[in-house]
Formats: structure tokens, sequence, C-alpha cells
């Protein structure tokens, strides 16, 4: 089965705000998209708003540029991911966007690393 090319303005839009990461792909998911380039996750657009990937190391610069994280309500509560909002003036064109898509790859990078292995206690076999 062929699949659709997209067609929607907003994410066609993400993808050229995106594109100083090399070539960035769009797939339908949840109801949303989700894009990426060079196989990693950088960015979901749901309820028609772009959200970069972000981690714990650079949660801090995008509170501090006002930015809202993506979240979503499951079994009665609500869930916070690492995904937040870029400001609305890196909206308006790639050179403004740059510094925040790097920020996003610099997550997905991160997230991509294997996680250090524990070492067991002493003692234990």
């Amino acid at each position: 089965m062929a699949t659709r090319p997209i067609t929607d303005p907003l994410v066609l839009h993400a993808c050229e705000l995106l594109s100083c990461l090399g070539p960035v792909q769009a797939k339908r998911m949840f109801g949303g998209y989700g894009l990426s380039v060079d196989g990693m996750n950088v960015a979901i657009i749901a309820y028609d708003t772009l959200f970069l990937k972000s981690n714990e190391q650079t949660k801090p610069q995008w509170l501090a540029a006002g930015a809202r994280a993506f979240e979503y309500e499951a079994r009665g509560e609500m869930r916070q991911t690492h995904y937040h909002t870029p400001p609305d003036e890196a909206l308006e064109s790639p050179a403004l966007m740059a510094p925040w898509a790097r920020l996003a790859l610099e997550a997905a990078v991160a997230a991509r690393q294997p996680k250090p292995r524990r070492r067991p206690p002493s003692g234990a076999q």
C-alpha cells in the first residue's frame, strides 16, 4: 500500500524550519506527525503545535525561553514528555529556528547513546 504524500501546511513549514539539520522526514503518528533527521526523532506535531525534542539537560533552556511541554492524559493523569514548544519568533524562519533545532538534535543524539551499565553491588552474584 503506497503512502499518501504529506500536504499539511504546518508539517511542510516545520520541515522547512528544521532543514538546517538535514533532510527532514515527516510520518503520521497518533493523530499527529513525527519529524526525524537521520532516523532520529527531533520533533512532533500534535494539536496543530510544533514541539521539539528536549531532555533533562536541555529543559532549562526551553523553560527559560517560555516553552511549554507536550502533555497528554493517561489513566486519568497528565503526563509531560521531553518535547517543548520553540519560541514563537523561531516559527518565522529557518535561521531563527536553527539554534532550537540544534538543541533538539542534541537531545535526540543523547537519547540514542547507550545508558551506562550499572555495576552489580559488591558481593552480588
